[in-house]
């Protein structure tokens, strides 16, 4: 399969372009900066120059492609909210009008599961509502970009919502570790993760598997681990929490349902829980 990856640079996308090359697929990769995908072009994908804001850029990268995996995404930068929307919103619509315009129909976008409130009394399901009303920027507008995604003809959409992804080498987790204090979060909240390995395996079932047009699916594993557990992983339990914090209210808060992604596609994680990650040394 030809497939356009953009993100590629990224926590996510630097992780799944090594799996799908060793696959045997041909990989195009949407860039910012050439330099810095290096160690991709010498892995055999193919760079090209581009910015989702720029939809004339987007063109050369995706001509010829069977499929487009959207990985690409603008978070860190939380006091920029333009700047989010304007990626993760505008950005994507731009990539799918060329993929429609290149006549590339199979489009997986990679979502979040911060798509979700935190009222429901069941871990969180593909077919409950999303509303962009109460969400943070970034959220909001992977909202607003699955919403307009599934109204545009001539694609084959598939949604991937994503948990909190670690694992082979990805400091993620370990600095995420302050924002528990930040944002809040008791020793006892609880985060739904899910390793780079199964992200790449749910990503290529998407990719590959056919009747999936326009349906969503949450991928995680199958252990959620509260905050306190990730904390003391790193020795870093003693300040990483405010202690005048009440414990979270809703034991749902924050968890997803995975059953469609498996009964679906037949997904089953290769990395079922941190700690076994941690016992076979792959963070």
């Amino acid at each position: 399969m030809k497939i356009l990856v953009t993100g590629s640079t990224g926590k996510v996308g630097s992780r799944f372009v090594p799996h799908l090359l060793s696959k045997g697929h041909e990989v195009h990769i949407l860039v910012r900066d050439r330099l810095k995908a290096q160690p991709l072009v010498d892995l055999g994908a193919r760079a090209f120059v581009g910015d989702l804001s720029q939809p004339d850029t987007l063109t050369p990268a995706i001509k010829g492609m069977n499929a487009v995996v959207h990985i690409a995404a603008y978070f860190r930068t939380m006091n920029d909210d333009e700047g989010i929307i304007r990626t993760n919103h505008s950005g994507t619509l731009n990539l799918a009008n060329a993929a429609i315009e290149s006549g590339t129909k199979r489009f997986v976008f990679t979502s979040t599961g911060l798509v979700y409130g935190s009222g429901n009394p069941y871990p969180a399901r593909e077919s409950d509502p999303c509303s962009v009303e109460g969400l943070r920027a970034y959220p909001a507008s992977k909202v607003a970009a699955e919403n307009d995604l599934l109204q545009m003809s001539g694609l084959d959409v598939r949604i991937c919502r994503l948990p909190f992804v670690y694992g082979a080498g990805d400091p993620h987790l370990k600095e995420i570790i302050p924002y528990f204090k930040t944002f809040k979060h008791h020793p006892g909240t609880r985060m739904h993760m899910g390793h780079h390995l199964d992200v790449a395996q749910a990503l290529l079932l998407l990719l590959q598997c056919d009747g999936l047009q326009g349906e969503t699916f949450n991928v995680a594993d199958d252990a959620p681990i509260s905050c306190y557990e990730i904390a003391r992983s790193f020795g870093m339990e003693a300040d990483a929490f405010d202690p005048t914090v009440p414990p979270p209210a809703n034991p749902f808060q924050n968890i997803m349902d995975i059953s469609k992604l498996r009964t679906r596609t037949g997904f089953r994680p290769l990395v079922p829980s941190f700690h076994v990650a941690q016992d076979l040394d792959i963070l």
